[in-house]
């Protein structure tokens, strides 16, 4: 059973990654709206996730993220071999999600996207999407209500696909995976360091905050 954690992280982030490409790929072929595409994107990634979270958490604490890992390394909630392994599992698994997407809407496993995201706005939007992604799974460890996690990182997820210019991929492990397929939901290779490093940016704000908010509960009467 030693291992089952790296399994669930592997994958859990397979299918997520399988769900957000191929609700993708099937909203092109459903309606040429390209908010009713968002839309059939979104829900189906929404109940993905919240079902995911649900069943992979008493196993592996259901990361599916690098940037959830390595934010765990600082308070000793991870080793840095697991958390290195970890990362290794979701992006692997990514792929693989990825792939098994393509292929079941008859397209080439590996089918590099086209679709340039660039510009300082969606460095921006990633920020925030992930930032707020890491503020509220920190404030549900601290205020003990971690069986809140599936519903609320999926509403939030569900939330940012909306208001934010990114879209919120907010997981670099996903963003790779996205990168290879040419889809609604793809991103070309060359936009992904950019949608990375402000995932990195937004993990560290949102822990950072989460940080400053555990350390003003000692003033609250």
């Amino acid at each position: 059973m030693r291992g089952s954690k790296y399994l669930a992280e592997f994958l859990g982030t397979g299918i997520l990654v399988a769900v957000v490409v191929g609700s993708g790929i099937m909203a092109t072929k459903l309606s040429h709206d390209v908010g009713v595409q968002l839309l059939i994107n979104t829900v189906a990634t929404v109940f993905a996730l919240g079902i995911l979270i649900t069943i992979f958490a008493p196993i592996s604490g259901a990361h599916f993220n690098p940037v959830v890992t390595l934010a765990e390394l600082p308070f000793k909630r991870i080793s840095a071999i697991v958390a290195f392994l970890y990362i290794a599992c979701q992006v692997l698994g990514g792929v693989g999600g990825a792939m098994v997407a393509n292929l079941m809407f008859k397209e080439p496993a590996i089918y590099l996207s086209h679709k340039h995201r660039d510009g300082a706005n969606l460095f921006l939007g990633e920020v925030i999407a992930t930032a707020g992604l890491l503020l509220i799974i920190h404030l549900l460890d601290y205020q003990k209500r971690t069986g809140l996690a599936p519903m609320l990182i999926a509403l939030w997820i569900g939330s940012a696909y909306f208001f934010t210019s990114s879209t919120s991929f907010a997981n670099p492990a996903v963003t790779v995976a996205r990168s290879m397929s040419n889809s609604f939901a793809g991103i070309s290779i060359h936009s992904v360091p950019m949608f990375i490093a402000a995932q990195l940016v937004g993990a560290t704000l949102g822990t950072t905050l989460a940080l400053t908010f555990k350390k003003g509960e000692q003033y609250v009467s």
